[in-house]
């Protein structure tokens, strides 16, 4: 399995958001740190088939993006996700399961699988409107994970967690990277640190330094902070 970007753009008039950026990813943890404004969200947007790139070309074992196998091989996980309220977290991964093509017993088996891989099945049949942030994010992380994706995108998956959650979302990252490819943005390094095989840093649109990672080294903060000249945001 891999993923192919090449010479990948979007401007939006004389703005470059992202400015001719090619990667090639097999199975493990990617990691894209970068300033905010950087271009990460707008990268990951368009290797999900939501933003139409200006330039360039996006394909996953020879799929192009925008065919229908490409996105059956997808799971993604943007900053923002949209819920239904009056929903319960069982009702909505049922629904997700509707939208990727699952039928109804898989669909089933694959909500009680990763409701456990979340830690979110005495909370499963709730209305999510009395879900906590994280909880929401937990079951964001859910519904990325049903499909069994080959391909997953995660858009700082972290940031409404408490440490412990952070702690189990990592070993998640982890184990679905030994057969998949993994890529994610954060901004948080001690997320990164232990999970990352590679580690990719962008700034004004373009990728600025790519280097492989050791999962015992400690000291990703002070390579950001080399590479940018400023704190960690």
């Amino acid at each position: 399995m891999k993923l192919t970007v090449k010479n990948l753009c979007k401007s939006y008039g004389d703005k470059q958001a992202v400015d001719h950026v090619s990667l090639s990813l097999e199975p493990g943890v990617h990691v894209l740190l970068g300033e905010n404004g950087a271009g990460k969200t707008t990268l990951l947007r368009m290797l999900c088939g939501i933003l139409k790139p200006t330039e360039g070309h996006i394909s996953l074992d020879g799929l192009d993006v925008r065919c229908e196998e490409y996105r059956a091989l997808l799971g993604y996980l943007p900053q923002q996700f949209g819920y239904y309220p009056h929903f319960t977290g069982w009702d909505f991964l049922l629904y997700m399961g509707a939208l990727k093509g699952l039928d109804r017993s898989h669909a089933k088996r694959r909500a009680e699988e990763v409701l456990e891989l979340v830690n979110l099945t005495d909370a499963a049949h709730q209305k999510i409107k009395t879900y906590s942030g994280g909880i929401k994010q937990r079951l964001g992380i859910a519904q990325a994970l049903l499909g069994d994706p080959k391909l997953l995108v995660v858009d700082e998956p972290t940031s409404s967690l408490d440490p412990l959650e952070r702690v189990r979302f990592r070993n998640v990252l982890a184990q679905w990277g030994q057969d998949s490819i993994v890529l994610f943005s954060t901004h948080i390094v001690a997320d990164a640190e232990p999970v990352a095989d590679d580690i990719f840093m962008m700034r004004h649109g373009s990728l600025i330094s790519h280097e492989q990672w050791d999962k015992s080294r400690t000291d990703l903060e002070t390579l950001y902070l080399n590479t940018f000249g400023g704190e960690l945001s």
